[in-house]
């Protein structure tokens, strides 16, 4: 249990707190890049509590600035998007890309004030269809060289989802080994054929074993966490009955990602991001290792459970997630239907807008929880004393971090220390992209 300060600590991410100032020293997603496939590219971005407009510019680069005109506060996500810049309706005033203002068609003429008006911006980049926000002090850092950033566009796909909480219990969720076997038990299986672009309905590993028949039938793993350049790394085994081990391997990225396996040749990596205080998206990148991801598949098996422009699921507390009791009798754990991302919803916005940590009680499965508050008190400590020195994923040559791995083995007893590691770099060995390490 934490006291409530602690809980306001390290799940509250404003302007001004403490959580907020480590996150902001990461590149953080704050669009995807289709949502600015439009005939304006001019998109709302609400990030960390700040309100701000994203768009692209006739030369086609991007701007992300503060979304109240410095003038009167006017809405500039209404802006004219003309002259490689957004142009405020109320008075004319113009921001390039960099905010700065550059005109004020309504002063007097020979008026400089323009050049001492600045609105609030970000350095803003695109990878493989996710836009990233640098929000902190000073230089970004340098991008990880991450699979899913070193593959190319045709082997990567991205999609978001809104969940109405606090982005720390959305996060921990997908550092929670043990709740697969029950949050995602199927009580029939699917052909794991049929299973593309979804998660737990392929083989697991080499078997004909269905991934939601063992994590149905062997609902107790043993969790190991180690701490690596990038967060920590959970390595989690179900010993099978035949005397083999099933070893799952996934990764917590400081400060708010994780990279897990989707199937045999597809990884996703998503990121938890907050909105404000009370909601958040969450980003993923899948990425293939086989054949080029089918987008269009992707695109239309999320989408139809999502509303736009905000990505809102349609599944969601005011409709109680779909919760069917005969479905719960017969299909599924929840009773919510096959997509496991309505699971993780329901269990994160239940606990409320920001868990209450007063009143929580932790196992021994939650592990890499724990270790994972402990990294995170650990790095707000260090940005409040004034220094980012040794924040996790900021050691040495950042562009150097490569990986992670995230994979599913099964090893030959108990000898599993080196299966997983020699199963990904057969893998990678085969992939069409570079992906070795």
């Amino acid at each position: 249990m934490l006291s409530q300060e602690l809980n306001d600590t390290i799940s509250r991410v404003g302007p001004g707190s403490k959580a907020g100032a480590v996150l902001r020293r990461y590149w953080q997603p704050a669009a995807l890049a289709v949502e600015l496939d439009l005939e304006r590219p001019v998109v709302p971005v609400t990030l960390l509590g700040e309100r701000l407009v994203l768009f692209r510019n006739e030369d086609g680069e991007l701007g992300l600035i503060g979304r109240h005109c410095p003038h009167r506060g006017a809405d500039l996500c209404f802006g004219r998007l003309e002259d490689n810049g957004l142009r405020c309706p109320f008075h004319g005033w113009h921001f390039d890309r960099s905010g700065q203002c550059v005109e004020q068609p309504g002063e007097p003429e020979g008026s400089r004030m323009h050049e001492n008006i600045r609105a609030r911006n970000y350095p803003v980049v695109e990878k493989n269809g996710i836009i990233f926000a640098y929000m902190g002090p000073g230089e970004p850092p340098e991008f990880p060289a991450f699979d899913c950033f070193t593959a190319p566009d045709t082997h990567v796909f991205a999609f978001k989802g809104l969940w109405e909480c606090n982005w720390l219990q959305a996060m921990e969720v997908g550092i929670d080994p043990a709740h697969a076997s029950f949050l995602h038990r199927f009580l029939q299986d699917e052909d794991p054929s049929e299973g593309y672009g979804k998660q737990f309905r392929d083989r697991a590993a080499n078997t004909e074993i269905p991934m939601t028949k063992l994590l149905r039938d062997y609902p107790r793993p043993e969790i190991n966490v180690e701490e690596t350049d990038f967060g920590l790394r959970l390595i989690s085994l179900r010993h099978l009955d035949d005397g083999r081990t099933h070893v799952r391997v996934t990764n917590q990225v400081f400060p708010e990602a994780i990279v897990i396996p989707m199937s045999n040749e597809m990884t996703i990596t998503q990121w938890h991001v907050p909105i404000d205080d009370e909601n958040c998206y969450w980003y993923s990148m899948f990425t293939s290792y086989g054949a080029p991801v089918n987008k269009e598949v992707m695109w239309e098996q999320r989408v139809k459970e999502h509303r736009l422009p905000d990505f809102a699921p349609l599944k969601n507390k005011r409709n109680n997630y779909g919760f069917d009791p005969s479905e719960q009798r017969t299909m599924t754990y929840t009773g919510m239907g096959l997509d496991i991302n309505v699971h993780d919803q329901w269990a994160v916005e239940s606990m409320g807008p920001i868990q209450d940590r007063t009143d929580e009680h932790l196992g021994r499965t939650d592990v890499a929880i724990i270790r994972y508050r402990r990294m995170l008190r650990a790095a707000i400590e260090k940005v409040a004393e004034g220094s980012a020195e040794g924040l996790p994923m900021t050691n040495g040559d950042t562009a150097s971090i490569r990986g992670p791995i995230a994979i599913d083995a099964i090893a030959p007893g108990d000898a599993w220390t080196d299966v997983w590691r020699e199963s990904d770099a057969k893998r990678r060995a085969a992939c069409a992209w570079d992906a070795s390490l």
